[in-house]
């Protein structure tokens, strides 16, 4: 067990950073610096990557507090796709969110059940296609993604499908987010897709969940580690009473426990990224490292605007990206209650 990142990871963090750090625009940064192809096969003109690098990418964006849909396209859309896609769903899709010119996102969530394992939204045979129909919530970028990963259930159990967010019996209805970026309640309506839109469907809502949280996972560390670092300049830059505030005692306690926290998140987020690369059962890591985020991230934040005093509340201060996107990721997971729910779930068997 080496959770030590290896070369590639290593420059491929690097990369990420230094791209995040000098464009305007992240996501075309991210594109014509080659990172949204990492997890694309050779034959598409990709690197044949896997989860364990673009963690590293997403927790680059997290860092920055990157305006980018990089979790919703790349941990909802390509991982997934790459995985239990056939070879012409990869060649259809991929290309395009490799090269910056299009999105994939997935409906995980459904009214009062978040990362719902047995859909209520469902899919029924009719004229040689099959007809989905239900509500889901919380879809990030559902309006300007080219398909929704959809998991639904059959008459044979549950399975993934394409759907095409500007079909026929589509809704979407946005709804607000803290961080600003664009959300969805997703309305079906006997919405007709073809078979050659399902996804391989065994276990394909469980593998997309866990590409969901690890992709939430590695986001969620950066957002962390970047706000305790621009926390720790703060209070080690100004000054009161002539002393930097990080020479008082109760300031320096409470960075402390923002870093504990980080800390915390980040070897928990790293195990469960590193057991699902291995190819080994990471759900339980999975859903320890949600937890602890929903948990403990809010709390470290809330720490972080206390430092700041007066700026913390500054929407303009960068503070307010970091704070506003752990509410959003924390709401994508479940909330804490959920989470802890699922582990005595797991703990009682």
């Amino acid at each position: 067990m080496d959770f030590a990142l290896d070369d590639t990871q290593t420059e491929i963090a690097a990369l990420a950073a230094k791209v995040l750090g000098s464009q305007d625009d992240p996501w075309r940064a991210l594109a014509s610096s080659g990172l949204l192809a990492l997890a694309l096969p050779p034959e598409l003109e990709g690197d044949g990557l896997g989860v364990a690098e673009v963690a590293q990418i997403l927790t680059e964006v997290g860092r920055a507090a990157a305006p980018a849909p990089a979790y919703a396209a790349l941990a909802l859309g390509v991982l997934p796709i790459e995985s239990l896609g056939t070879p012409a769903q990869r060649a259809e899709l991929l290309p395009a969110v490799a090269a910056g010119d299009a999105l994939l996102t997935a409906a995980l969530h459904e009214p009062s059940a978040p990362l719902v394992a047995e859909p209520a939204v469902t899919a029924r045979a009719g004229d040689g296609k099959w007809l989905i129909s239900g509500v889901k919530t919380a879809v990030p970028y559902a309006a300007e993604a080219t398909r929704i990963l959809t998991p639904v259930t059959t008459a044979h159990g549950s399975a993934v499908y394409l759907v095409d967010p500007r079909a026929d019996g589509v809704t979407l209805v946005p709804t607000p987010t803290s961080a600003g970026t664009p959300e969805y309640t997703v309305r079906l309506d006997d919405v007709a897709v073809a078979e050659t839109d399902l996804l391989f469907d065994r276990g394909a809502v469980a593998a997309l969940h866990r590409f969901a949280l690890a992709g939430a996972l590695a986001f969620g560390d950066g957002l962390l580690a970047g706000a305790l670092a621009l926390t720790v300049k703060h209070v080690g830059e100004r000054t009161q009473f002539g002393r930097p505030l990080s020479a008082f005692q109760a300031v320096a306690g409470q960075i402390a426990d923002v870093y504990v926290a980080a800390r915390t998140v980040h070897l928990a987020a790293t195990s469960a990224v590193w057991r699902l690369a291995s190819g080994l059962d990471a759900d339980a890591e999975l859903d320890v490292a949600a937890y602890w985020f929903a948990a403990q991230a809010p709390v470290a934040l809330a720490t972080c605007h206390h430092l700041h005093g007066g700026i913390g509340v500054d929407e303009t201060y960068p503070l307010h990206r970091y704070s506003s996107a752990v509410k959003d990721l924390g709401r994508a997971l479940g909330g804490a209650a959920h989470r802890l729910g699922r582990l005595g779930e797991r703990v009682a068997g």
